[in-house]
Formats: structure tokens, sequence, C-alpha cells
């Protein structure tokens, strides 16, 4: 593990705060996967793919997209039983790590630069561990990768609810119960630590998201067990076995950048460096005053440390 370098600021366009960017259904084993695509504007870029956390969508990565667009020819895919996809047959990490694995041999574009947050930074790691073919690099932020006591995530207190019989509709109820305005709301508080960093197009969109949720009957489930998901893996990752995402983790071989923000309430802010020290070649960013979603709350940041991980892959690649 070393320490993250940042690129020059000056590189990275300038200005402006883009609407999402177009997606469109995949259908891949009779299920639908909708994709975002985030059009390269520069000569010689490579493919990228960008995998969201639990209750979010490709539109997470609506900012940090369009800053490396010169250089990556991005693609953010919705999980299943989130955003626009169709619901899945299952929601635990492997499932989810199988079908953008799926995704990425239906797209056949080669190794890409794979990037996930959260949840999703769970599911690129088993990715990335099982499939070195698939991934040229790997960023994390803030990954939901497993630690002993889930109660120090804001989520802790939703545990108990998975034991109880029907949650999925207790939980639909409480999920609805809140105008979209006021669940926006608690959702950017707990993933953002300084809400003036996220400009009032992007609360439209978090409040729209939520409007599109609530007219989603499998949403609540799909939460609900992706949760229940998260913390089997975690129950599994101290246990014997080659199914332990720390044990998968060691097997990563792509150029690592691992982030994490020092006021995260979501992760535990002691995984990310445990992550940098467990992959291989790993570099860590530690962001002060920045919470569970640093590509949405300082994406030029982010964008500057996933450049200067591109040089040093193109570097290495080029001296092999």
């Amino acid at each position: 593990m070393k320490r993250a370098s940042l690129g020059a600021d000056e590189l990275l366009r300038q200005g402006g705060c883009p609407p999402p960017w177009p997606g469109r259904p995949v259908l891949l084993d009779g299920l639908v996967t909708y994709v975002r695509d985030t059009p390269a504007t520069g000569p010689g870029t490579e493919p990228a793919l960008y995998v969201h956390g639990l209750g979010g969508s490709g539109q997470n990565w609506t900012d940090l997209a369009g800053l490396l667009a010169d250089r990556l020819d991005g693609q953010a895919i919705d999980l299943p039983g989130f955003g626009f996809s169709e619901p899945g047959r299952s929601y635990t990490v492997p499932a989810f790590a199988d079908r953008v694995i799926r995704y990425l041999e239906y797209a056949d574009r080669g190794p890409v630069h794979l990037f996930g947050n959260s949840l999703g930074g769970a599911v690129s790691v088993r990715v990335a561990g099982l499939r070195p073919d698939l991934v040229r690099t790997l960023t994390l932020i803030s990954p939901a990768m497993p630690f002993l006591d889930p109660r120090r995530s804001l989520q802790g207190r939703m545990l108990p609810l998975l034991a109880v019989p029907l949650a999925e509709r207790l939980a639909y109820r409480r999920l609805t119960q809140m105008a979209p305005e006021e669940m926006a709301t608690q959702v950017l508080s707990a993933c953002v630590a300084d809400l003036s960093r996220i400009n009032e197009q992007r609360r439209r969109e978090a409040i729209e998201e939520i409007r599109i949720r609530y007219t989603a009957d499998h949403y609540a489930a799909a939460y609900l067990r992706t949760l229940r998901g998260l913390v089997s893996s975690f129950v599994r990752a101290y246990l014997p076995g080659s199914g332990s995402l720390w044990r998968i983790a060691r097997l990563v071989t792509a150029p690592t950048l691992v982030i994490g923000g020092r006021q995260d309430r979501l992760v535990d802010i002691r995984v990310a460096p445990q992550a940098a020290r467990v992959i291989p070649d790993s570099r860590l960013l530690i962001l002060d005053g920045v919470g569970h979603v640093a590509q949405l709350e300082v994406p030029r940041t982010v964008a500057r440390a996933v450049a200067a991980l591109l040089d040093e892959a193109r570097v290495l690649r080029h001296a092999v």
C-alpha cells in the first residue's frame, strides 16, 4: 500500500453540471439491465464501468464520469432491482458480481477500468479478484467490505428488521411514508458530510429518483434482501472458506485506488485502509470532511486521484 497521488486539476474539464447521461435497457438472460453511457470526448479512451452502492443507481456517477470522459469511455449500470433495472433472482454480493461479469462479457469491450462505491465496491472487489482478465484498474470508494460491527453504520438500525416475517412489506411502508423531498434530504444527509457541496440540480435528481422508487413495488424487497446479503457476506468473511471477500481481495492483481471519507457514516472508516493493505498493488486516499459518496461530494478530487492511477497504470503496462 502507498499514498495515492493527485493529477493536475487544470487538466480536468472546467465548470458545468451535466444532466444524467442517457441510458438504455440491455436484455441479458431474460432480465433488463439499465446502462448509462458517458460519451468519450478524447482520442484513445479506454473502457470503464461504474457500479453504484446500496439504494443508488448509475446516476450517482454522472459528475465523475463526465470529468474523466476525455480518458475513459464510461458506462454505469443499475444493479438488479435498483434504478431502472428489473428485479433480480438473488441479491447477494456473488449474484451482483455475476451480473457485472455477465455484462462485461456481453459488452465485449475488453478489460475495463472498474469503479465501485459502497456495495458496488464489494461487488467490484469480487469481480476483480475472480476475473482479473476483465479489469485494467480498480477504484473503490468507501467499499462496503466486511467489518466486525455493522452497528457502526447508520444502516445498522435496520438489522433487526431483517429477521422479521414480512419485513419487505414493513420496509415498503416505512420507505414510502415520507415525502420524496424529505426522504432525499435524509439520504443525502446520511451519505454526504457537507450538503453545501450538492447543488440544486443534484438535489432535484435525488428527489426524482425517490419518486421512481415509490412506484416500483420490488424496491423495498430489493433493498432489504441486498442488505441481508451484505450482512451474510460480512459473516462469511471471518469464517473458513474461499468465499470470504477479504480472501478474494488478496487475489486482485489490478492497480487499485482506495478512497475513504473520514466522515463516512455508513462504512467504518477503518475499512478503506484495511482494503488498501490487503489488495496487493494499492494506493490509499483518505479525505477529510467527506462522507460516503466522494464521487458526488468532491468529484474533482476523486477524478484527480483516478487520473494519477491511470497514468501510473499506463506506465506500468508500457514497461512490461
